[in-house]
């Protein structure tokens, strides 16, 4: 009686978070590689890592603990970045301090980290770790993989040696550092609804390969690898806003060299021209991106000359999002760790459908939720998951109407209720033999069980559908 009581409150806690979703997310955004610093010498990780807060859940857990502790200051999120070997002295890791922004999302960076030559690694990742200034601890949370680099490659890059290419459809950050110094470098950015340089912040692009031979107007997408002297187009993945079909050109000494196409490499230094210009140019000058006309060069036809302004440095990006809300649960617990769903596998069907889920960071103390209704979840490993489908029955008594496909999201909830929301849905979808024109509800009593059992078996076919939301 008490584990029903108990499975029927969290379930009703379930219902109220799907229909008012009050999620904490925290949002890494860093390079994909990184230069080893040598001797004395720090060479600051740029892009710095940046810390994103958002959600609603964030205000209501900070009212909370001001209700609780009747302080103004001890519910402010402060954290601490560092790499992941380094110890648990908080003197190893950078300091950092969140600021409200105006679309009232929390944001930070690291600015001074770096990685020395005496660290031999090849790998590594970045943690930071999450407190509230009255001391509770909210979790720890890791970067993605970053390689490091000795200095960017000065060869013709091989498309065997993939692990240095930019290819399409993968993010990338653009830096501009005027005369070689730290303190000029600028990002490109995007700010009320326009692309700017920054000091401070800097966006993602997905960076795609364009078919050039169909118009500009459909300008469909390809893949591959990005190769000086194709057309691309960068879009910011947290606005949707992009610039025009661009030509990416290599620089070398300042010039845009027009007749070089080999693959473009990490950190390299590339200029963007406006395709169909007359040798126009994505520039910075100060705060502002504008357009700058290169001049050509009357003894070499293959160059043209540009200003600092116009080139840009190209590094790769990563972005991982750990999601979670603690809004209806009693958390005693750091949140941590935040699972992350990376995909789903289906298996067999009708009353024996298995649902793997795959990703990071599982444990036993996990189950997984179809929308309310729980699942018989079975540990497999940190990567792995089991579940059993459930059957669409459990969805409420107007199941058995339905001719439409069901879908419902799916959550992975901890044993003290705190919840993990991810991009993913779920859909039971019935046979499309089984929507004839006669009127099945009018001709079959409701009671009858000979019409539960045909839906029933629609429904428990092998025709469920996995989902990722973009």
């Amino acid at each position: 009686r008490t584990n029903l009581y108990q499975t029927n409150l969290l379930r009703d806690s379930v219902r109220r978070y799907l229909q008012l979703p009050a999620d904490q997310t925290v949002l890494i955004l860093h390079a994909k590689v990184a230069q080893k610093s040598y001797g004395n010498e720090k060479r600051f990780f740029c892009p710095p890592p940046c810390v994103y807060l958002s959600g609603p859940g964030w205000k209501l857990k900070q009212e909370q603990i001001k209700a609780r502790d009747q302080g103004e200051a001890g519910f402010r999120v402060c954290g601490y970045m560092g790499l992941d070997s380094m110890g648990s002295s908080l003197m190893e890791t950078q300091k950092l301090s969140f600021e409200e922004q105006p679309d009232a999302k929390g944001f930070s960076c690291a600015k001074a980290l770096y990685i020395s030559d005496a660290d031999k690694r090849k790998h590594f990742r970045l943690v930071l770790k999450l407190f509230f200034s009255n001391g509770q601890e909210i979790g720890t949370f890791h970067s993605k993989l970053i390689k490091v680099i000795s200095k960017p490659s000065q060869k013709k890059q091989s498309l065997k040696n993939t692990d240095l290419c930019i290819s399409s459809g993968s993010k990338v950050s653009l830096f501009n550092r005027l005369r070689s110094q730290t303190v000029s470098t600028r990002y490109l950015s995007v700010e009320g609804g326009a692309f700017i340089a920054s000091a401070r912040q800097w966006a993602a692009f997905t960076l795609h390969l364009a078919d050039e031979q169909c118009p500009r107007s459909e300008f469909p997408l390809r893949e591959g690898y990005i190769r000086y002297g194709s057309v691309v187009q960068l879009i910011c993945t947290a606005t949707g806003i992009t610039l025009p079909p661009l030509i990416i050109r290599k620089v070398t000494k300042q010039y845009a060299m027009l007749d070089v196409d080999e693959p473009i490499s990490q950190l390299h230094k590339c200029a963007f021209q406006f395709q169909g210009s007359d040798r126009m140019y994505l520039c910075l000058s100060t705060e502002k991106v504008i357009q700058f006309q290169a001049s050509p060069c009357p003894k070499e036809a293959n160059r043209e000359l540009l200003n600092d302004g116009s080139c840009w440095t190209i590094i790769g990006t990563e972005t991982v999002e750990y999601t979670f809300s603690e809004s209806l649960a009693c958390v005693r617990e750091p949140i941590s760790p935040v699972p992350l769903i990376t995909a789903l596998q289906l298996t067999g069907g009708g009353d024996v459908a298995m649902l793997e889920v795959q990703g990071e960071y599982f444990h036993t103390h996990l189950k997984v939720w179809f929308g309310d209704v729980e699942a018989e979840t079975m540990y497999r490993s940190p990567k792995s998951l089991m579940c059993v489908v459930p059957d669409v029955s459990a969805f409420g008594s107007d199941w058995r109407w339905l001719r439409y496909p069901i879908t419902v999201p799916l959550l992975l909830i901890r044993d003290d209720g705190l919840i993990y929301s991810s991009s993913f849905t779920f859909t039971y979808t019935p046979e499309q033999s089984f929507i004839p024109g006669q009127q099945i509800l009018s001709d079959v009593p409701q009671d009858s069980d000979k019409l539960l059992d045909s839906i029933h078996q629609e429904f428990t076919r092998t025709n469920f559908h996995l989902f990722m939301q973009s």
